[in-house]
Order: structure tokens, then sequence, then C-alpha cells
């Protein structure tokens, strides 16, 4: 049985809470990708997306000083590393998510993505599926 552990990224770069939405912004530019973790001392408190920035930062008007804590998301759905590939594709689903952090002992470890899933032999077609799913709803 393949897990998560076996598709994940583990080199996961992120911000902290001390930073605002603009070094966000830079940071996903920078890296070309949609989402920050934000974490503080290894341990995972929210992450923003790139539609989090333009629903609860720009559409709100905020200056790019606010706070990342004012617009990240923390009521996450998280992951473990030895979580099957099958249970992964179908919490994205249940979730309505494209990322799940993966946290092991509190801390953040990793992250695993439809990409991820997608682009690996391991999905038997499960990230297809998952991406069906949240498209659908």
């Amino acid at each position: 049985m393949q897990t998560v552990r076996d598709v994940m990224t583990t080199n996961v770069d992120f911000c902290t809470p001390l930073d605002n939405v603009f070094e966000v912004a830079t940071k996903m530019k920078d890296l070309d990708v949609g989402a920050i973790p934000i974490v503080e001392n290894g341990e995972l408190l929210g992450m923003i997306t790139d539609r989090d920035l333009v629903v609860r930062g720009i559409a709100e008007k905020h200056p790019g000083s606010n706070p990342v804590t004012n617009v990240m998301s923390d009521h996450l759905v998280t992951i473990g590393p030895d979580t099957s590939i099958a249970e992964a594709s179908h919490l994205m689903s249940e979730h309505q998510v494209r990322r799940l952090p993966v946290v092991e002992n509190g801390h953040l470890v990793g992250i695993v993505s439809l990409g991820d899933l997608a682009v690996r032999d391991y999905s038997d077609d499960q990230a297809g599926d998952a991406l069906s799913d949240i498209s659908e709803k």
C-alpha cells in the first residue's frame, strides 16, 4: 500500500504569524505555488491560499501590511504521512480541498496535493476521481 509519505512534497517553504500578506504573496510568486503554510516553532497554525489573498485580503480592501493571521485559514484538514493515498484522495474530495498539510507529532512534515497524486502511478485514478468530486460540488 502506497502512503502519503511516498508522494508528498517534503521541502515545504512557509511563513510565520509575524509575516504580512504582501510577504506571503511575494513568496507564492517566487516559488510559483498557490498555498503557503503558516508555521510557528514547527507547528502548523494555518494556510493561506491565493484565493484567501483575493477573498479575505484584496476584496476586503486590506493593505499588504495586513497580518497573515487575519487572512489565513486556521480550521484545517490535515493528514498523517502513513495514511493511504486512497484516504488522502477521499479526504480531499470530502472536504473540497486540493492540498492537505501532512502533520506528524504536531509538526508540519509535508504537503500532499492533487498534483502529487496525479503524477504518480500510485493513485489508480484516485486523483482524477477526487478532482471530479471537488469540481462538482
